[in-house]
C-alpha cells in the first residue's frame, strides 16, 4: 500500500493508524532517510535536504518484498511499480492544508508551492503517470470524520485482497 500526498494531508496519521489495525508493516520513508542519512545534499531554496531516491529503494527492497507494507512518501516516481498493489493520494482543501504547513513552520516559497502542488493536483498526476490507473485512488482528507472513513475503506480493500490472494 502506498500512501501518498503533499505534506500535511494526513499521510502520517493514516499509514500509522491502518498499520495497527490490519497488522502491517508502516514505513514514513522521509523518517527512514533521515534515520540512515539517504541524503545526496541539501536544498536551500526550500530548506531540506535532497533524497537519494536509489538508496531509499535499496534500502526497501527487502522489506517491500516481503509484503504487508505501508509506505508513506510525497512523491512516487521513484518507487518500482512492482511493489504496490494500490495507491492511496490524500488530498485536502487549500483552507485545511494551508493552516496545518503554517503551524509546521512552512513558509515563503515552500508554503506556497506545496500549497500549489495541491492545486494543480501534482501528485496524483504523478501517480497516475507511475502506476497502472485502476490501482491509483484519491481520498479526500480534510477532517477527522473522513480519516475514518478513508480507514474503513482501506481497511475493506485489505481484507478483500486478502481473501483473493490467499
Amino acid at each position: 500500500v502506498l500512501a501518498l500526498g503533499t505534506p500535511g494531508v494526513g499521510k502520517t496519521t493514516l499509514g500509522k493508524e491502518l498499520a495497527s489495525r490490519a497488522g502491517m508493516t508502516y514505513i514514513n520513508v522521509g523518517d527512514m532517510a533521515k534515520e540512515g542519512e539517504l541524503y545526496e545534499g541539501f536544498d536551500d531554496e526550500y530548506d531540506c535536504p535532497i533524497l537519494d531516491e536509489d538508496r531509499v529503494i535499496d534500502e526497501l527492497e527487502d522489506k517491500m518484498s516481503e509484503g504487508g507494507v505501508i509506505v508513506d512518501y510525497h512523491g512516487c516516481d521513484f518507487f518500482p511499480e512492482r511493489w504496490f498493489h494500490i495507491v492511496f493520494v490524500l488530498r485536502t482543501e487549500n483552507s485545511f492544508l494551508y493552516d496545518r504547513l503554517e503551524n509546521r513552520g512552512y513558509k515563503g516559497k515552500k508554503l506556497q508551492d506545496n500549497i500549489q502542488c495541491e492545486i494543480f493536483q501534482t501528485l496524483y498526476e504523478e501517480a497516475m503517470l507511475s502506476y497502472r490507473e485502476e490501482i491509483v485512488h484519491q481520498l479526500l482528507s480534510n477532517t477527522p470524520e473522513d480519516l475514518e472513513r478513508n480507514l474503513d475503506q482501506i481497511m475493506q480493500w485489505i481484507e478483500q485482497w486478502m481473501k483473493d490472494n490467499n
